[in-house]
């Protein structure tokens, strides 16, 4: 297996006004490294991409990133680049790897744009690095996400290239995937899903049990009712002996879009569901659930926070 660790540079409209209905930023940068298995630096990759939907950089962009529209013109396009890049990557069985959420759904977005062959046809795993530092190194705070730069400085990894830019971005968060490997590769099987391309079918969902939760990401329904009357959507099961259990609490929802329910597990204890609704880009919406163990305490927040929204509001949003 090995790693690729890639990093994007992006432009968007200037004004706002002029920008392209489902491309609001073009990639001008990719950068990337390939690790091995074991952590060993294989390859690097840097190509400048010459931009045909923003030939303008935003002012803030600009300032950020130290690049101007003259050092791109005659650079390659961004089919050239990314046939490039993926032939980079090689055939050998890998995972791309990002610091963040952002990268691999833009990557896809451009490559739908210009009508490029998908990279998959349903929800992708990938690493994500700042992820994976937050459970090895904040572990007091798991939820916390620090900068790149912040991370190399807490690691005291030599830096002796320019910050923000695709290359040195990815470079760096090479650097720290090959601590983690070192010092909690066992931390590798937290993987995330990009959701840019959701199911097609049910033979396509996603169900993934970690250790502590489980995550399921549906197919697309033509709309929120039939997504929600769906058996295995609306479910509750304990993800370690796989009973399907009976709510304490039903669906509800505060915003119509997030859904939560409780549920008890004679064996293991109360679980939280909870379930997001995400729009799919040629339409329909798709239900990305998790389901984890919770305490007695998290348990009666949930049954007060339903009881605030009143009943009768969560069986008519929520209750299949």
């Amino acid at each position: 297996m090995n790693y690729i660790v890639f990093d994007l540079e992006w432009n968007q409209s200037n004004t706002g006004a002029s920008s392209v209905e489902g491309f609001p930023f073009e990639i001008i940068e990719i950068g990337a490294v390939k690790l091995t298995g074991n952590g060993v630096l294989d390859g690097e990759f840097n190509e400048l991409i010459r931009p045909l939907v923003y030939k303008e950089m935003h002012h803030i962009t600009g300032k950020i990133i130290h690049l101007t529209m003259e050092e791109l013109k005659f650079s390659r396009t961004f089919p050239e680049v990314a046939a490039r890049f993926e032939r980079w990557c090689g055939k050998e069985e890998f995972l791309y790897c990002t610091w963040g959420t952002l990268d691999l759904m833009e990557l896809q977005r451009n490559r739908r744009y210009y009508k490029m062959k998908p990279l998959s046809d349903r929800p992708m795993p990938y690493l994500d690095v700042q992820k994976l530092f937050a459970l090895t190194f904040d572990k007091h705070d798991v939820r916390k996400r620090r900068a790149l730069q912040d991370a190399v400085d807490y690691l005291e990894i030599e830096k002796h290239v320019p910050f923000h830019r695709a290359f040195s971005d990815a470079y760096y968060t090479g650097k720290v995937l090959q601590v983690i490997l070192q010092q909690n590769p066992q931390v590798l099987s937290q993987v995330s899903y990009d959701i840019y391309c959701p199911p097609t079918s049910r033979e396509t969902e996603i169900k993934h049990q970690f250790d502590t939760y489980c995550k399921y990401i549906s197919r697309v329904f033509p709309g929120k009712k039939e997504l929600l009357a769906d058996r295995e959507v609306s479910s509750s099961k304990c993800y370690l002996c796989h009973r399907n259990l009976k709510k304490r609490v039903k669906w509800f929802t505060t915003n119509n879009r997030h859904y939560i329910c409780l549920a008890y597990c004679e064996q293991h204890g109360y679980l939280k569901g909870k379930i997001r609704i995400n729009r799919a880009a040629e339409g329909g919406v798709f239900a990305v659930k998790t389901t984890k163990l919770i305490d007695e305490e998290t348990a009666e927040a949930i049954i007060d926070k339903w009881r605030r929204q009143g009943s009768s509001k969560g069986k008519q949003d929520g209750e299949t």
